[in-house]
């Protein structure tokens, strides 16, 4: 019986729309266009190794049954991931809403100032916290976010300083091993030397630039580090707090007893633990230090009618626009992460965290009280939410998994478990029970909680916290899902047009796929779980590892990076590692392409590299004899190349071969970055190229969402002498035999956003997928064809062909037009559609990619808009110079207010300002802003939510 194939509604182009549009390409079928495109020479012999796809009902069931087999004890493990209780509100309305996970980066903020509230929210409650003056808007997770801290110390460092070759970090020994873990791999290649001591008995030997103290400890314990901070400060070293933010709403800022850096996670405002991810890491520190910090700070400015309104702020701070100069490679946020955390502070405010706080806290102080009637010794007195005994752990494990229940077994002798907003009575009881058990005692019939909190008095919280309107306004649901309505109102996303971001890759994110993200079997898995335990998660892991080395032509994966940007560091550190291991560690030169994106030359440098860049030639292309010279100049020291294939510039060149014979030659290793794989899978791949190792954003090639600036995933596949080196991790046994050390707080990253892309593979098949690569390639040549009347593209391949992404010419608008290349991006706000990606790889063009799961009549429309403003821009001209400051594109994008107020004094109509074409009246977007000032907003910079409801 016929079924529906899952690649028939995932990819956009109707049977009825492929031969118009192969008439305007000038073809006269797909493959003859897919030959015009990719060199003969690389391509496939045969299809992949994959099965036919599974539709979306099987595939549902399949997934189904693998959440099933994650057997879910009740976790309290801890370490950094709790259960958390998500309010239905959000995870309805934000989790599982397109509108939310299908928008873009907000680097357009006058179409993104929902998404740009919610997380000036987060900003705000993490700022209200940990007492400091700066927060950004999301790290990767706990873990990373501490090795940045270390890395900004370290930048941070006094001429003198540096000077005296200041290297040595201190880390308290009471740290989360992940933690510890990721300052191990980040401080190597920076010769950062890493003292791990106890911090009440440390003596600075003048040699520090930084200390780590985690608050609370990893043991449970509160400890006051107001002394050992005031002598870090004499000595001229910064301290970093590692911080649970539940726990701070009970006990002293950090900012207050004198850290320098607040990190952290805020998995347990609401999210769930998803076997490791995704989760929101954060950071805040002091004003003083804010050039230094690394992610996104949004702040509050004024748009061109005066009216407040949100962009991201101080955006040098994004650090890959600083290349090799940069001190981090974060591209990636934990946005939509970060937004529900936001969206969890503001529903519950001061009073609902400080009840949930004071609920943690009561049932660990009710089990300590017990444990300690019964005989057991407790690592500290003083705690949150952490317990730490003293007892024979294999007879206590026996005991509570015959109860369903996980702790935690840092030694033989030693038990640490956790507790949280979800604990409740009975639980209590059952956790006596398990070590009355393992004492040979009864187990009593209920528990006593102490009337006197086990926090020490002079570190228990005195300041008020979420002081601002909106953590007061929206308690009741109705309000609160009215809010949450109201900001998802503000954006534009995939659910309202096409994103044609070139290099984004802003494509469907199938509702098939992101469904089994909602149920308990991948949700509720703490990553720390014994194996037997994840029986269904370690199967989708290894098919997903399996299915992504078949298709990049590699051995082994790796799904632990959880970044794109993540995923180009650990393939540096994997090829520095192989290079270490045949005695040849000084091979450290990086060879880099003029045209790669910023993160290419970021991430080499943070793996200690040394970039040499290669010229491109006047098409586009890597200039080969510049690279023979480079690589011949430096054949003793190469360690290898970063090369983005296709391009940067949408082409796939066909010397591709001949450059990875000259990096091998020389002795270096082929990093081909994974960003353009959506133009390679099932045709060409990495490994069949000759590359050795590449990343791949699952986000831009296999269907995972952006959630308006990440989460991303960033895995690593790599051919079989760098699979030994894969990252390892310190508490679950993973990666390669000699695995670098890890790269993400959990084992397999961001685990819990797995199963979309596993979706995809599965239900695509071995066909879907090459139909998917052909459609993406078609559709970017087709757009490329029907604009080349009105738009240059500006780089073509030999054949006059793109690949799946093509650079459009808009450098002569300003001479001709006297209009801006942003002035069109903003322009197209009006028509309804987020603009194309801007002024990358080439100043002053769009790069514009419609991704496979457009449908024609979406990408007509486009082009019709960008047609219709060219003419406005020869309107322009035409008029002189009584249009030049005040006209449809300068003044773009028009507000509803602006529209229908009485004072309307342009010499436009109002008509053409917001219906320019007949079909913006069927489904129009109005911006809540219009241009925004984003200098103001730099000298003025507020990155808290306090100022935007003053009015209510």
């Amino acid at each position: 019986m016929a079924q529906d194939r899952f690649a028939d509604r995932h990819l956009g182009i109707a049977p009825d729309d492929l031969r118009p549009m192969l008439e305007t390409i000038g073809v006269g079928s797909v493959e003859e266009l897919i030959s015009q495109v990719i060199p003969a020479s690389i391509r496939l012999r045969k299809p992949l190794d994959l099965p036919e796809g599974m539709t979306e009902y099987e595939f549902a069931a399949h997934i189904r049954a693998l959440a099933g087999r994650n057997r879910q004890l009740r976790s309290f493990i801890g370490m950094g991931y709790y259960p958390t209780a998500t309010p239905a509100v959000i995870a309805r309305n934000v989790f599982e809403n397109p509108s939310w996970y299908t928008s873009y980066t907000p680097y357009q903020a006058e179409i993104s100032q929902g998404r740009l509230e919610a997380l000036l929210n987060f900003q705000t409650a993490v700022i209200s916290l940990t007492g400091m003056e700066i927060a950004n808007c999301s790290l990767l997770d706990e873990a990373t976010a501490t090795a940045e801290a270390m890395l900004m110390m370290y930048a941070l460092r006094s001429r003198e300083a540096v000077k005296e070759g200041r290297n040595i970090l201190f880390v308290d020994e009471n740290i989360f091993p992940q933690t510890f873990d990721l300052l191990l791999t980040r401080s190597e290649p920076y010769g950062i030397e890493i003292v791990r001591d106890d911090f009440s008995t440390y003596e600075f030997s003048g040699r520090e630039f930084g200390a780590v103290v985690q608050y609370p400890a990893a043991n449970g314990a509160v400890n006051d580090y107001d002394d050992f901070t005031a002598a870090a400060h004499a000595r001229g070293v910064l301290v970093a707090a590692a911080c649970d933010p539940m726990a701070l709403v009970l006990l002293k800022a950090p900012g207050e007893w004198g850290a320098d850096i607040a990190v952290g996670s805020t998995q347990r405002f609401g999210l769930p633990m998803g076997f490791g991810g995704p989760h929101a890491g954060f950071m805040a520190t002091r004003e003083a230090f804010k050039r230094n910090m690394p992610g996104r700070i949004i702040g509050v400015s004024v748009d061109r009618l005066g009216n407040k309104a949100l962009r991201m702020a101080l955006q040098m701070r994004e650090q890959h626009i600083k290349r090799e100069k940069a001190t981090s490679n974060i591209c990636t946020a934990q946005a939509l992460m970060a937004t529900m955390s936001g969206f969890y502070a503001v529903y519950h405010g001061a009073e609902g965290l400080r009840r949930i706080a004071e609920h943690i806290h009561t049932h660990a102080a009710a089990v300590a009280a017990a444990l300690r009637e019964m005989g057991f010794r407790l690592a500290s007195e003083l705690f949150f939410d952490t317990l730490e005994v003293e007892a024979e752990a294999a007879v206590v494990q026996q005991a509570a998994l015959e109860r369903g229940i996980n702790f935690f077994y840092p030694d033989e002798n030693r038990v640490r478990m956790s507790f949280d907003e979800v604990t409740t009575g009975e639980e209590v009881l059952q956790v006596v029970a398990v070590f009355a058990e393992a004492a040979g005692r009864k187990a009593p019939r209920s528990v006593k909680v102490p009337q006197q909190a086990a926090l020490p008095a002079n570190l228990v919280r005195r300041s008020p916290i979420l002081t601002e309107p909106v953590f007061r306004l929206y308690r009741n649901e109705t309000d609160m899902m009215r809010y949450i309505k109201r900001l998802e109102h503000r954006d534009i996303s995939l659910a309202d047009s096409m994103i044609s971001l070139g290099s984004c890759t802003m494509k469907l994110n199938a509702a098939a796929m992101m469904m089994p993200l909602s149920l308990a079997g991948f949700g509720n898995m703490h990553p720390f779980v014994p194996r037997d335990q994840a029986e269904g998660y370690l199967e989708m892991i290894r098919e997903l590892e399996h299915d992504l080395a078949v298709i990049t032509g590699f051995a082994a994966t790796s799904l632990q990076p959880n970044s794109g940007a993540a995923g180009e560091y650990s393939g540096l550190m994997v090829i520095r590692a192989w290079h270490q291991s045949r005695g040849q560690g000084h091979r450290n030169v990086v060879l880099i392409p003029a045209s790669a994106h910023g993160t290419n030359p970021a991430s080499a440098a943070m793996a200690g590299m040394k970039i040499v860049v290669v010229a491109c030639d006047g098409h586009g292309n890597i200039d080969v004899e510049d690279l023979r010279a480079k690589a011949a100049e430096h054949a003793s020291e190469l360690a290898g190349i970063m090369v983005t294939y296709p391009s940067t510039h949408g082409v796939f060149e066909s010397r591709i071969r001949e450059i990875v014979d000259i990096i091998h030659d020389a002795g270096g290793q082929v990093y081909m970055d994974g960003a353009n794989m959506n133009a390679q899978v099932g045709l060409t791949n990495p490994g069949y190229i000759g590359a050795d190792v590449c990343h791949l954003n699952l986000h831009k090639t296999f269907g995972m969402p952006h959630g308006g600036g990440g989460p991303g995933v960033g895995p690593i596949c790599v051919a079989k002498h760098l699979a030994p080196f894969l990252p390892s991790h310190p508490v679950v046994e993973t990666g390669g035999r000699e695995g670098i050390t890890a790269v993400a707080g959990a084992p397999y990253g961001s685990a819990m956003l797995l199963p979309i892309t596993y979706g995809y593979i599965k239900m695509l098949g071995e066909k879907g997928l090459r139909a998917a690569t052909e459609t993406a390639i078609l559709n970017a040549n087709y757009m490329s064809c029907a604009l080349k009347d009105e738009y240059r593209t500006y780089y073509t391949g030999e054949n006059g062909r793109v690949g799946h992404e093509m650079i459009l010419d808009l450098q002569h608008f300003r001479k001709d037009y006297g209009v801006e290349c942003a002035d069109v991006a903003r322009r197209l706000m009006d028509y309804g559609f987020h603009a194309p990606t801007l002024s990358f790889p080439v100043h002053d063009t769009f790069m514009v990619e419609p991704t496979e799961s457009e449908p024609k009549a979406e990408m007509d429309r486009f082009i019709e808009a960008m047609i219709s403003i060219k003419r406005e821009c020869e309107a322009i001209a035409a008029a002189g110079e009584e249009q030049k400051a005040d006209n449809l594109l300068v003044n773009a994008p028009h507000t509803a207010p602006e529209i229908a107020s009485d004072g309307w004094a342009h010499p436009y109509s109002r008509m053409q300002a917001a219906f320019p074409l007949r079909w913006v009246k069927e489904s129009k977007f109005f911006p809540y802003v219009s241009k925004i000032d984003g200098g103001y907003g730099d000298r003025n910079l507020c990155c808290t939510c306090a100022s935007l409801h003053e009015e209510e």
